[in-house]
């Protein structure tokens, strides 16, 4: 989607079948809370596919703010003891070791 300048926006968006279509962007007004909170409207957080829950990055671009939609993966946390195994089974023995810097230092 590519908007115009305009003050009141004009977007146009390029849909498959038809090319670039203007399509009229409403402004939005919200309404910042005590606690720094905004509600998304209804029919925007529709539109765009917003549920509950859902995370957003919010960049300040100019002095406009843009929101995007975040990926958001699960991390998972390894204890001492499963680090320790992994480090055992990644140990090289000294002739490996050597190998492995001969090649990496171009020695035949």
């Amino acid at each position: 989607m590519v908007c115009g300048p305009e003050t009141v926006p004009v977007c146009y968006t390029d849909f498959p079948n038809f090319g670039f279509v203007e399509v009229a962007v409403m402004p939005e007004t919200l309404i910042v809370s005590s606690r720094g909170q905004i509600t998304l409207p209804a029919g925007l957080r529709k539109r765009l596919g917003i549920a509950p829950g859902d995370v957003l990055i919010v960049e300040d671009r100019d002095g406009e703010l843009v929101f995007k939609p975040a990926a958001v993966l699960p991390v998972e946390v390894y204890d001492d003891e499963q680090i320790a195994v992994w480090d055992q089974d990644d140990a090289l023995d000294d002739a490996e070791r050597a190998r492995i810097l001969d090649a990496v230092q171009g020695k035949p």
